[in-house]
């Protein structure tokens, strides 16, 4: 599962990230007609991760991750035929339905698999020992993807050079490879027994494909940790602003991803580690607020023009806390789903977690377009993008603690009294 992950960004970031460059230099395509491509690609992927992993719950994480990559490669092979724009959007958003299908069922497979984990140690550890076990498989599955993430572009650049057909055809390569091993080597889901007359209906609250959209309580945790992928977007799409008004150019945005991928490869597992023990009421209050001072140091200091030699310096800032913030908050959450789904499938609480993550980028996006336009050059109004998004992160670190999972022991505890 986690080499899935590796593999998976490898082929991915061999091809989308130049998907911009080959619509420009291949097409002639202009701004507007890449932001339409890249924008539907987006959210015929976020948007679609709810469907996708309620797919994944009823198909099973096995077939649903086959189907992806199959669908992937035809997304693919849509781009290589491409002559015009429609097919290339097509192509495009086809791609995007492929990680809609994939992801969600691949942190499905991680959760139960962190869960089995738990129930072992259970058994073989107890306190501070367990404490340290098990959820830190989503750390490495972060790890793991941002490898893949690093490797995938300097692969991509490197078969660019005999042309964007060469990257789509490698990257449907690596795809059909990912479908095959795991038509041979994921286990089929095995068969539900049926009901017999004697056994009473089940009416509890844990069936249901869409039980995850009636939890209020899910749903308010959903839209806050959402920021996470908003802050996420903007080294996307406002730190080339930044890069500007700084004067360090954008060609410094290699530098600054390449420092972002380092910091997550090496610190993302220790973090974990300690954000495991510290528990969720305080590793995502700190994460939150970690990527909320990023945010406000660069706004109190785009109003300035920047030191002489120190132009990357406010970007490096944003990316350093906006980096920490993820490596706490993340595998957290990824966790916590565990806890909210109480036994149910997780396919679509994870679809859910990154579908508000996607609205939330469609929304916060739009509201900042016209603050960055105020942010290209040092002035007044250059902080205003930055501190609204400080200002969330901020709100979310002050309230995402109150829509958090009960926890199966303080529950077990209550009901002890409650017998009693």
């Amino acid at each position: 599962m986690l080499a899935s992950q590796l593999i998976f960004n490898i082929g991915f970031f061999a091809v989308v990230p130049f998907l911009a460059v080959a619509m420009r230099n291949d097409f002639g395509m202009g701004a507007i007609a890449i932001g339409i491509v890249l924008g539907a690609r987006t959210f015929a992927q976020q948007g679609l991760f709810l469907f996708g992993g309620a797919l994944a719950d009823r198909w099973g994480a096995r077939q649903s991750m086959i189907t992806g990559c199959l669908v992937r490669i035809a997304g693919f092979l849509l781009l290589a035929w491409a002559a015009d724009f429609p097919l290339f959007l097509l192509g495009a958003v086809v791609t995007g339905i492929g990680g809609a299908l994939f992801s969600p069922a691949l942190q499905s497979l991680v959760g139960s698999a962190a869960q089995r984990h738990t129930a072992q140690d259970d058994a073989t550890h107890s306190g501070a020992e367990r404490k340290n076990q098990g959820s830190t498989l989503f750390a490495l599955l972060v790890v793991c993807g941002e490898i893949g993430a690093v490797v995938g572009p300097l692969l991509g650049s490197l078969l660019l050079n005999t042309g964007f057909d060469t990257s789509l055809l490698a990257g449907s390569a690596v795809f059909a490879v990912m479908a095959l091993v795991f038509w041979l080597f994921l286990p089929k889901p095995l068969p539900q027994a049926p009901k017999t007359s004697a056994e009473p209906p089940d009416h509890s609250p844990s069936s249901g494909l869409w039980s995850c959209l009636r939890e209020k309580k899910f749903i308010a945790f959903a839209a806050f940790y959402s920021f996470n992928l908003l802050a996420a977007n903007q080294l996307y799409f406002g730190l080339p602003v930044e890069l500007e008004r700084s004067g360090a150019g954008v060609h410094s945005l290699a530098i600054i991803f390449a420092y972002a991928s380092v910091l997550t490869i090496t610190l993302q597992w220790p973090i974990a580690r300690l954000m495991r023990k510290a528990g969720p009421k305080i590793a995502l209050p700190l994460g939150f607020s970690l990527q909320a001072l990023g945010f406000a140091s660069l706004a109190a200091m785009a109003v300035f023009p920047p030191p002489r030699g120190l132009q990357i310096l406010p970007a490096i800032l944003l990316v350093t806390g906006l980096a920490l913030g993820n490596m706490c908050v993340m595998p957290m959450a990824m966790g916590l789903v565990l806890e909210f789904s109480a036994g149910r499938p997780t396919g679509a609480y994870y679809g859910l977690l990154a579908s508000a993550g996607g609205l939330a980028v469609v929304i916060g996006n739009t509201a900042l377009a016209p603050l960055y336009e105020l942010a290209t050059a040092p002035a007044i109004t250059a902080f205003a993008p930055w501190l609204l998004m400080s200002l969330l992160g901020a709100t979310t670190a002050a309230f995402i603690g109150r829509f958090l999972p009960k926890s199966p022991a303080r529950v077990a505890g209550r009901q002890k009294m409650q017998t009693a």
